[in-house]
Formats: structure tokens, sequence, C-alpha cells
């Protein structure tokens, strides 16, 4: 079975531009062919998706995994224990969506979208998810912030949603992704104003490929980078009917992405592990990963390339931005005027970890 998530396309955004960043074996380059993997927590539990996926094939299933109160979408630990076989860590961003009923208006009430994303909404403090952030942050995973779809638009909203998954963990975030990869004129600056390092969320849910350049670029020319998506399971062929094709797809951009030392970046939502529900997208996902390390690919989260490769650069010309009295920088800089690699930004070298050499399936 397969689930569209009707992410909208961020390079549609307002405003975003991108040229290419550093080609292969320029000074700044990194560490040349990497894979990063990440993770939008959305939906850790089946609810309505249950009665509606019922309604179109294997009712029996989809109400028995209902009625028994089974929760299929749940798959932190089923991850953790596959990519620790791997020898790779990824990024896991968290959404934080705040209650229709607590901050919707009646228009809002009378929006029959408003009411699916609610009722698929789950709380950052309670027991279980909490647990699940704190082991995933405990055993080296990194744990983002995945921004509400308003909060692209809604710095207040973006800040409570960032602090709250913080206190959580007990320390800073580095970065993450918005949902609906939905991006506003002035998100990027909201991301950088909060302390957050980078975002992911540039790409599409439709098409796949390297559409904004190879490299991670600077919108600021400063320390702030974002990471475009190149791949989202779902803008693949089904791999539960057509494994071939769906492989074929990901081997064409792992060659692409080896040929130009790219940096791709892989979505794969959580419930996409569970082979009852989605058949073909672990075998696949796995077999990524694999091929990647095979090829001698730096494989990981997207918080330590950023620390490993980008964060030691000298930030003494972001220094200069003045701060009004409720922290947020004064300076000009949007979205609709960012545009991808900065002329004086540069990468210093790291050691690159997360390297495998494993048997391919």
């Amino acid at each position: 079975m397969r689930e569209k998530t009707g992410d909208a396309d961020a390079r549609d955004g307002p405003g975003y531009t991108a040229s290419e960043p550093s080609g292969p074996g320029e000074p700044g380059s990194g560490p040349g062919f990497a894979v990063c993997l990440t993770h939008d927590v959305d939906r850790p539990y089946k609810t309505y998706q249950g009665l509606y996926y019922a309604a179109k094939s294997n009712p029996g299933y989809h109400l028995r995994t209902l009625l028994r109160r089974e929760n299929p979408y749940w798959q932190f630990e089923d991850i953790m224990a596959l990519e620790r076989d791997l020898g790779v860590r990824s990024s896991f961003y968290f959404l934080n969506e705040p209650s229709l009923l607590e901050t919707g208006s009646l228009s809002d009430w009378l929006e029959p979208k408003n009411w699916v994303e609610h009722l698929g909404r789950y709380d950052l403090d309670s027991a279980s998810i909490a647990d699940a952030v704190r082991d995933l942050d405990g055993g080296g995973w990194e744990v983002g912030i995945h921004g509400s779809f308003r909060s692209c638009d809604d710095f207040d909203r973006l800040r409570t949603e960032t602090r709250e998954l913080e206190a959580i963990l007990g320390h800073e975030l580095v970065g993450g992704r918005q949902h609906h990869l939905k991006l506003g004129p002035n998100t990027w600056r909201y991301h950088r104003e909060l302390g957050l390092k980078y975002d992911a969320s540039p790409g599409s849910s439709s098409e796949h490929g390297f559409q904004h350049g190879y490299r991670p670029f600077r919108p600021f020319d400063d320390d702030f980078v974002v990471f475009p998506l190149t791949l989202m399971e779902v803008s693949l062929p089904d791999p539960g009917s057509a494994f071939d094709e769906a492989w074929a797809e990901c081997e064409r951009l792992l060659d692409e992405a080896e040929a130009n030392d790219a940096v791709m970046t892989v979505l794969w939502h959580p419930r996409y592990f569970n082979e009852d529900e989605f058949p073909g997208y672990r075998r696949l996902y796995r077999r990524i990963v694999e091929r990647a390390l095979d090829r001698g690919a730096w494989v990981g989260p997207v918080a330590d390339y950023y620390r490993e490769f980008l964060a030691e650069r000298d930030s003494s010309d972001s220094d200069d931005a003045g701060d009004d009295s409720d922290g947020r920088a004064t300076d000009n800089a949007t979205t609709d005027n960012a545009t991808a690699g900065g002329s004086n930004y540069s990468l210093s070298p790291g050691r690159i970890r997360h390297r495998r050499s494993v048997s391919a399936p």
C-alpha cells in the first residue's frame, strides 16, 4: 500500500531561487559524496487512516488494527534497530501542532482538511513520545523540529514549538524541516533567529532529484545552511508492486550523487517501515543505505554533517546583526531575497564517520 503525504513542493515557495553551489574538488566542497538520512514524524499513531484504507482495500486488516488498538505506525524502535545494524544514525523531525480546538477560528473549524490534521496530531509531552525523543537523542540520533503547517509564517508559533521540544531534550536543536515542506518569505530568517543552524525543507513529494544543486547552500551568506531534499519515498514507484523500478530510480540518484560529490538528502516517514502497511519500503531504504556505504559515502544525520563540515566557519560577518527587544534579528534578509551559495562561504574539513562496508542484499 502506498500513501501520498500531500507535501507541497517547497521549491515553488515565494521568491526561492538557487544558484549552483561549489563543485567537486573545489575548496569548501565538504567530504564529497554524502547521504543524509531523515524521518519526518507526522503521524506515529494510526487513527482515522484505518477507516480510509479500509474503504479502499483489505478492510479486515485495517479495521482490526483499529479495534485491537494496534499501532503499526509506531516504528521508532524498529528504525533504531535497523540503523544500528547498518552502523548509521539519522535525523528525526518531530511535529508539535497546536490543537485546533485551542487555536482554531470558526473558519478553521469549518475547513475539513484542518480536522484531518487535528485528528492525527500527537502531544510532544505525552510520556510515550517524550520517552521516544529522549531515547533517540541518547542513542546518537538527531532530534529536530518539524515546524507545523502555519509556523512558516508565524515566528511566535515556531518559537513555541522549538522551545517545547528543546525543553524535553534538555538542550538546543540544530535544525529541522517544515511540515508539508511549506516555506514562507521569512521562514529561514525565523529559523536563524531561533538559533537553528539549518533547514531541510526545499524539495518535493512528487519529484526527486537535484533540482536545487548538489550541495547545501547558505541563503544569507552566514552560518545558516539549507539542505535541499533529494528524495521522498512517496515520489518513487510503489516498491510493493514495482520494487525493481523503484530501486532503479534510487540507484540513478546514487550514481548522480557519487559522480558529482553531492549531498543527497533522503526522507523516509517512519510509518513506511511497517511492511504490512507499506510493503517494500523498508527493504528499499535498507538497500539505499547499504549501497551508499558500499560506495564509500558519508552517511548520517543532517546535524552531524553540519557539525563536521559546516559549523566551524568564521561567523564574524553575522555578529553585527542587531537585535530588537524580543530577540529577533533586525536585518532585512528574507526567503524572498535569499539565494543559494553565498560568495564567501567555506566548509571546514572534518573526520568522516558513519562508513561501513556491507554486503548488498
